[in-house]
């Protein structure tokens, strides 16, 4: 049994599934340290919320704001009862890759390397605490055989190179020509494997919450600078009013907050994955599944948290350098 009251990081908080999430942690009587990528933001969510929240910068598109972060939560060194590391970002449709501070390709720096330096950090935060959890969002898209995965090139790391390779590196399997779509795919797979390797030392549940989409114009995109408005609509409208395949932000977000919470108990074996599956218009199940075959590599998740864990600490050195 979870205790009633409970200290909950949640990345992403500040918008879609997260926001919800919080809202429904926060009246439930939880603890929130809410991690948002710039001041002026930080201070907006504290006015959107009420309740006993923690907003300090944390730029996941940013290692050394990650790592000031952390160290200034170790610092204050309240225990974290779980860990959520939900947000993401995509910028679909996109024909050039973006970067990160460090150099990193944007999708893969936020959604897979700054959570990784998070977990890394807070590992301690999260060991003094009765009883811990990791949370982690996924998508379906990171299994090829799924109906978003199938569509445009599948999720595959391959012997990932392009993570070997560094700062610069397009795609993780460092093969690819750039495809915004596949580096999403891919650094959800990143997700579970990531949660995986995590399942050694704590408690992980790993999910899918769906297709998400708001219902404000441009709320699909976490970045939609590069997409083609009318056919973000278009897409919209059919898969959420016509065929009723979409998840809303507030349901998902309930699940989500479930999760967190202890509503959902820890898995036997330290590691489970749930999926909000559509079973048909207007249908859905949240239920306990497997991920995809490369998602369940103990071999690929091992390599993965290594490769990333160098890479990790040479933005550190290089950091520490630069200080100096």
């Amino acid at each position: 049994m979870r205790p009633g009251s409970l200290h909950v990081l949640l990345t992403g908080g500040t918008s879609g599934i997260g926001f919800q999430a919080a809202q429904v942690l926060l009246q439930a009587g939880h603890r929130l340290t809410l991690p948002c990528r710039d001041r002026a933001t930080a201070d907006s969510l504290q006015r959107r919320l009420a309740g006993p929240i923690q907003a300090p910068v944390c730029d996941l598109a940013d290692l050394t704001s990650v790592t000031r972060c952390a160290e200034a939560l170790l610092e204050a060194g309240e225990p974290i009862d779980s860990l959520v590391l939900n947000a993401g970002l995509q910028y679909s449709g996109a024909s050039r890759p973006r970067w990160s501070a460090q150099g990193f390709e944007l999708t893969v720096a936020v959604n897979h390397l700054a959570h990784q330096a998070l977990l890394q950090r807070l590992l301690p935060l999260l060991r003094q605490a009765s009883t811990p959890r990791l949370v982690v969002t996924s998508s379906e898209v990171h299994d090829p055989s799924s109906a978003g995965g199938r569509v445009g090139q599948p999720a595959g790391l391959a012997d990932l190179d392009g993570l070997r390779q560094g700062p610069g590196a397009a795609m993780l399997d460092g093969s690819s020509r750039f495809n915004a779509e596949k580096a999403y795919k891919d650094s959800k797979l990143c997700n579970l494997l990531m949660a995986r390797q995590a399942s050694q030392w704590l408690p992980v549940l790993a999910w899918s919450p769906g297709l998400v989409i708001p219902r404000r114009p441009g709320g699909f995109f976490r970045d939609s600078r590069s997409q083609n408005p009318l056919g973000q609509a278009l897409f919209a409208l059919a898969a959420r009013d016509l065929l009723r395949l979409t998840e809303t932000a507030e349901r998902a977000g309930a699940l989500l907050a479930s999760l967190a919470s202890g509503a959902v108990a820890d898995p036997p074996g330290g590691f489970a994955y749930w999926s909000n599956r559509v079973l048909g218009p207007g249908r859905r199940v949240f239920e306990l599944t497997q991920p995809s075959v490369e998602a369940q590599s103990d071999g690929l998740a091992a390599t993965l948290w290594q490769l990333s864990a160098q890479q990790l600490l040479q933005v550190e050195v290089g950091a520490a350098q630069q200080g100096k």
